[in-house]
């Protein structure tokens, strides 16, 4: 009979950060602070062709634990993840990637918490990620897939939107944990075993959905993802305004309608013409919170309606910030916040 090793233990268990990050030195900066005064031992740092001077202050720092790799163009969250994850497996071999985005950050002591808990069979670790202000950042809260599981459908179904499907605020306070099947890139563990079943992420994506995509298809492949609300992260994010019903800059609307569409059809499979009933009119209607950007927003909403019905994942970026400006061009108001 094999013999099978014994569990490693928490404290020696390599642990390597990847941060992606364009143009926000400020934010970055705190970033890696706070990492660097953790025991992690790699942080990977994606410089996806920032022009604010990222790229000098990160050659400046001494830290040994600090890898920086620049890119020669931006390809977005999901390229730079992309590059990240299989850069830091391939230089490091860690047991775990934490993944964040340069405008978060564990909160301190976490990856010491996350160090002392024994993750068992595991495969990846999901953490409560709030806003500076304590509040629970929306975009980055873990959820299930309601078509694989009936009793989420059914509350859906009955008015309870999205909470039919996402952790609940209560979750949020308890002392266990839950499993899920969609999680957020700010402050997602993935173990080296989770990477060898799910693979890398899809950087053609750009931006949004590439998260989700990946830790359902993780799901799917068998893995475990849990919420561990005791493990905390920081997202001092400006994405939204107006309650989230406002997409800033303009051209990120492209990419969250474009790839939730993909998301949309891989989570709901047979059900999909009925969730495209569903989502387009409510994202038509958006429209009316845009104002002066409304034109800008329909043709963005628009190509990216298409091109996510036809599957089309590699319009350039310099095409999708045209869209964005073309509502000047025929003779409509300027887009703000580009």
């Amino acid at each position: 009979m094999q013999m099978q090793a014994p569990p490693q233990p928490a404290a020696a268990l390599r642990i390597a950060a990847v941060v992606v990050t364009f143009n926000r030195i400020a934010q970055l900066q705190q970033t890696v602070v706070r990492l660097l005064a953790e025991p992690i031992d790699h942080v990977l740092v994606i410089d996806n062709g920032a022009t604010d001077g990222s790229g000098d202050w990160l050659a400046a720092q001494t830290d040994p634990r600090l890898t920086i790799i620049t890119s020669a163009q931006n390809s977005g969250g999901a390229g730079g993840f992309e590059v990240g994850m299989r850069q830091a497996m391939a230089r490091f071999d860690p047991d775990w990637l934490v993944l964040m985005d340069d405008d978060a950050r564990p909160m301190p002591g976490m990856i010491a918490a996350f160090r002392a808990t024994d993750r068992g069979a595991v495969e990846a670790v999901a953490a409560a990620v709030h806003y500076p202000d304590g509040r629970i950042c929306e975009m980055n809260r873990p959820s299930v897939n309601p078509f694989w599981h009936r009793q989420n459908f059914l509350r859906t179904l009955m008015g309870r939107g999205r909470m039919g499907f996402h952790v609940a605020d209560a979750d949020y306070d308890m002392a266990g944990e839950r499993d899920v099947d969609a999680a957020s890139f700010v402050g997602l563990f993935l173990s080296r075993k989770g990477v060898a079943r799910g693979g890398f992420p899809d950087g053609q994506l750009f931006i949004y959905g590439d998260d989700v995509l990946y830790t359902l298809g993780l799901r799917r492949a068998g893995g475990q993802i849990s919420f561990v609300p005791a493990i905390r992260f920081e997202h001092d994010c400006s994405t939204y305004e107006d309650d989230m019903r406002v997409t800033r800059p303009l051209w990120k609307v492209y990419y969250l309608h474009r790839n939730s569409l993909f998301v949309y059809r891989a989570a709901s499979g047979w059900f999909f013409p009925l969730v495209l009933l569903a989502v387009l009119p409510k994202w038509w209607l958006k429209s009316r919170a845009y104002g002066a950007d409304r034109p800008a927003f329909q043709r963005l909403l628009r190509r990216g309606i298409l091109d996510g019905l036809q599957g089309r994942r590699s319009r350039p970026h310099a095409e999708v910030l045209g869209l964005a400006l073309q509502a000047k061009r025929v003779g409509g108001p300027a887009p703000r916040n580009l």
